[in-house]
This record gives structure tokens, C-alpha cells and sequence, in this order.
């Protein structure tokens, strides 16, 4: 049987880790069960995702992208480490940034934007002194509420949803302790389940919760297609939505999210269209390797 061998990159923001590889023309398409394995932490690299570095002119969903941006050249085709197709990363895009910059790839110049395609639309991100800014872009408050049970979790509690290019379901605990006795090892029942499934997101606000003008809460989240993470960008930015939310009036748009991996800052910000939330922190590339793969391994 004949193998290929393809290059790829090691990185993470947060703790949130990805495997990244260059496929410009769009002609190595990964199986979903090649995927799987690469993401396999005993078998494979290890990691909560794969990204394909694609050129959106070379792919479906980033052709459809250009005639509104034409400016997004690059496509990031993310997966779930179970194979999965994910509409939007928050950590992931901020990697994806990194590794186009640090390659030569792009250009991106203190002050400049880097427009980026996804399955969720179009993202502009900037460097700053953390790492990257991402605008996040619109976002939603879904109607329903949806009951969740977790393991270790005694009763149910209430969750809210929220859509910021994906979908997360927010859960606010009573205490530390309480984040900290959760099984995440095991996914979360909601109640109704959706039909395209739910990132869940558990929080806990500081003590204080607001100081300074900017708010603060732990989280801990189980990914829709991945488990428990030490870290996803846009759970984090659902979390910090939702709390202020429940907040009420005069909460800050301005929140720091501590999770296993890190702290990113978020910031909500009113524009033309409408409100959008941004997302921003530290996105580092950790080694390269490669990778042998058979023809089975690459969608025909």
C-alpha cells in the first residue's frame, strides 16, 4: 500500500491543542476516522483538534466566503478530534493566525488585519501584546432553556444558550468547589438535547466578581466532539456573555476567563450591525513532525 507524508505543526492557545497542516490547493482532505486517530493522545500526536491550512478558494465553504470577503484567503478547515466538522474555534483561529505569521505565510504588520474564513464566517484578528485579538462577531441568546445534568452534579441546573458561531450551553454553579467536583469525563445530558449538539461551558464567578471595571469567572468546559479541554475560545466568550447576562444591567463588557489552561480576555463592543464580542490571548506553535499516512487516509 502506498504511504504520503505530510508535515505538521504542534500548537495551542491556552492549552487548547491542534494540529495543524498545510494543504494550500485543497487536495489532502483527511477521513474522519485519520483525524481520530492523529488526535489519539496514546496512539497519535495527542491533540483537541486538526486544522487544514486551505486556501478558501479551494474549498466549498471558503468559496462561498470570498464574494463577501474577498480579502479571506485563508480558510481554516477545523476538526473535532473525533473527526467531527466545527463550525468555529476561538483558540484554534488565534493558532491558525500564528502559524501563517510565524511561517511567512502572510504578512501581518503591528495595527494591520488578518481576515480569516471559517465555517461560522469570516473572522479579523490583530496581534497585540498577548498574542492575537480575534472579533468573534455577532452572537445570539437562544430562546429555550435547557436542563443539564452532569456526574457529580447532584440536581440538574438551568442552562443558557448562547450562539457565537457555534453552539454552547452555560451553567452557573454555586462555588469552587463545586466546579471543581465535576466528572468531565463524562459528557453532560441536556435536556432537550439539540439537535446539533452543545458545547457546555460550568462557571463561577470571582469574589468580587467586578473590580476595576472589568468582571471575572472560572470555567471548566466539556466540547461537543472533543471532551473536556483545558481551554475553548469560544466557550469562553459564551461564558462571559451569559454572566453578564444574568448580571443584569451595569455589568462590564469587559471579563477575564480563567480556565485550566490560562486566562483570555474578553470584550463586548457595540458596532454598525450590531453588537460583537472579541476574544483575545496567547496562540503558540510548539514543534513540527510528520506524519506517514495511507491513501485510505485522505478523503478520495
Amino acid at each position: 500500500m502506498t504511504s504520503t507524508t505530510i508535515s505538521f505543526t504542534k500548537g495551542h492557545g491556552t492549552g487548547n491543542d491542534f494540529v495543524l497542516y498545510f494543504d494550500p490547493e485543497g487536495e489532502r482532505a483527511l477521513t474522519t476516522s485519520a483525524i481520530a486517530a492523529i488526535c489519539d493522545r496514546h496512539f497519535g500526536v495527542g491533540a483537541d483538534g486538526v486544522i487544514r491550512v486551505v486556501k478558501s478558494a479551494s474549498i466549498e465553504a471558503g468559496q462561498q466566503l470570498l464574494a463577501e470577503a474577498p480579502e479571506a484567503e485563508w480558510f481554516m478547515d477545523y476538526y473535532n478530534s473525533d473527526g467531527s466538522i466545527a463550525e468555529m474555534c476561538g483558540n484554534g483561529v488565534r493558532v491558525f493566525a500564528r502559524y501563517l505569521t510565524e511561517k511567512g505565510i502572510v504578512q501581518l504588520p503591528q495595527g494591520q488585519t488578518l481576515t480569516v474564513g471559517t465555517r461560522a464566517g469570516v473572522r479579523d484578528l490583530q496581534q497585540n501584546m498577548a498574542g492575537f485579538a480575534v472579533d468573534m462577531g455577532r452572537w445570539r441568546l437562544e430562546p429555550d432553556e435547557t436542563l443539564v445534568h452532569a456526574s457529580h452534579l447532584a440536581v440538574a441546573r438551568p442552562g443558557l444558550g448562547i450562539n457565537v458561531g457555534n453552539p454552547h450551553v452555560v451553567v452557573a454553579l454555586a462555588d469552587k468547589n463545586e466546579l471543581a467536583a465535576l466528572d468531565l469525563s463524562q459528557a453532560p445530558v441536556l435536556d432537550p438535547a439539540p439537535a446539533a449538539g452543545a458545547n457546555v461551558e460550568f462557571v463561577v464567578p470571582h469574589d468580587p466578581m467586578i473590580s476595576g471595571g472589568v468582571g471575572s469567572i472560572d470555567m471548566r468546559v466539556f466540547e461537543r466532539g472533543s471532551g473536556e479541554t483545558l481551554s475553548c475560545g469560544t466557550g469562553i466568550v459564551a461564558a462571559a456573555l451569559a454572566t453578564r447576562h444574568w448580571a443584569g444591567a451595569g455589568a462590564p463588557n469587559h471579563w477575564q476567563v480563567t480556565v485550566p489552561g490560562g486566562t483570555l480576555g474578553v470584550r463586548m463592543f457595540a458596532t454598525e450591525e450590531g453588537e460583537h464580542v472579541g476574544l483575545s490571548g496567547a496562540a503558540e506553535l510548539v514543534f513540527e513532525g510528520t506524519l506517514e499516512l495511507a491513501a485510505t487516509d485522505f478523503v478520495a
